[in-house]
C-alpha cells in the first residue's frame, strides 16, 4: 500500500517479490529506451525548428481550429467541398482618415532574395481602389485592391508589383483542409521563408472576417510582421482577424483557384506538415499588372 506521491504506506499486504539481476537489467533498459524515443518525439513535433519550421515561420499563415481536432484533409490531398459564390467583403465600421500616413520597415535580419526598394513613407489615400492582374501558369487572377480596407498595404503590393517583384515568383502553399482553404503566394524563395527585406504595419479593424473571394496578407505571429506574402481565399476558412484584406479575387480569378485546388497539393514534394504543401498544378506568376 503506498500513500499518495507514490511513497511507501504504513503497512504492507504482502511482500514484494525479489527481481532477478537479469530482468531488472531489462527493465531499465527499455525505460531508457521509451524514455529516448518520447524525447525524439517531442522535439520533432513539438520543438520548432528540429523537425519542424515554427509556426508561422516566414509568413505562414496561422489559424485556430474551431474544434479541438486539427483541420481535416482527404487521403487524396483534394478538398472535400469548395463552396460557391463568394463570402461578404468586411467592411470598416468608421472610415480612416485621408489621407493616411505609412510607414515601411527595414528588416536587417531577413534580406531579400530579390532587390527591391522600399515603398515611399507618407500619406496615402485611404479612399478608391485599383485593379491588378496576376498573369500565371494556371490562368489569370483579378484582383480589387481597396484603399479603404488597407492604404498601406495597397501602397506596399503596387510598390512590389511596379518593380517586377512577383514576377516569376510561385505559390509555394495550397491548403485544401477544413477550416483552411487558400492559396498562398508570393515567396521569392518558393518555399515560405522569404520576404522583401522590410516589414508592413498590419492594417486591422474589429469585425474583421474572412471567406471566399478574399485577398489578406500572411504573416510570423508577431504583430506588424508581414511583408510581401499574401494569400487568395478560395473556400471555407477560420482564423483569427490578425491578417490584414486587402482587397477581393475577380470570378474568373476563383474559378482558376477551383481547378487548381480539385487538383491538390503534390505529394512527391514536401509540406510543411499540416496538410498543406505545394500546388499539384504549379502556380508561377508569369506577371503582375
Amino acid at each position: 500500500m503506498s500513500e499518495p506521491g507514490g511513497r511507501p504506506g504504513p503497512y504492507s499486504p504482502w511482500p514484494q517479490p525479489k527481481q532477478s539481476s537479469t530482468t531488472a537489467i531489462a527493465l531499465v533498459t527499455g525505460s531508457v529506451l521509451v524514455v529516448v524515443v518520447m524525447a525524439l518525439v517531442f522535439l520533432a513535433w513539438g520543438y520548432p525548428g528540429f523537425l519542424r519550421k515554427p509556426d508561422g515561420e516566414a509568413g505562414g499563415v496561422i489559424w485556430t481550429a474551431t474544434t479541438s481536432s486539427s483541420p481535416r484533409t482527404t487521403v487524396s490531398g483534394t478538398p472535400a467541398a469548395i463552396p460557391g459564390g463568394r463570402a461578404p467583403m468586411p467592411k470598416r465600421a468608421k472610415p480612416l482618415a485621408d489621407p493616411v500616413t505609412c510607414a515601411f520597415t527595414p528588416d536587417p535580419t531577413s534580406p531579400a532574395p530579390k532587390k527591391v526598394a522600399l515603398p515611399p513613407d507618407g500619406p496615402a489615400p485611404s479612399k478608391g481602389t485599383v485593379d491588378v492582374r496576376l498573369a500565371t501558369t494556371a490562368g489569370d487572377i483579378g484582383l480589387t485592391l481597396d484603399r479603404a480596407l488597407a492604404p498601406c498595404t495597397v501602397v506596399n503590393f503596387l510598390s512590389l508589383a511596379r518593380q517586377g517583384f512577383y514576377d516569376g515568383t510561385s505559390c509555394h502553399r495550397l491548403s485544401v483542409s477544413t477550416g483552411l482553404q487558400m492559396l498562398q503566394c508570393g515567396d521569392p524563395t518558393g518555399d515560405g521563408t522569404g520576404g522583401p527585406g522590410y516589414t508592413i504595419r498590419d492594417e486591422l479593424f474589429p469585425g474583421l472576417t474572412y471567406g471566399r473571394g478574399v485577398l489578406a496578407m500572411a504573416k510570423t505571429q508577431a504583430p506588424d510582421s508581414g511583408g510581401s506574402q499574401f494569400f487568395l481565399v478560395f473556400g471555407e476558412i477560420t482564423i483569427p482577424p490578425e491578417y490584414t484584406v486587402f482587397g477581393s479575387i475577380d470570378d474568373p480569378g476563383l474559378d482558376v483557384l477551383d481547378r487548381v485546388a480539385r487538383a491538390g497539393t503534390d505529394p512527391a514534394k514536401p509540406g510543411i506538415g499540416d496538410g498543406s504543401g505545394p500546388p499539384k498544378v504549379p502556380v508561377t506568376f508569369t506577371r503582375v499588372s
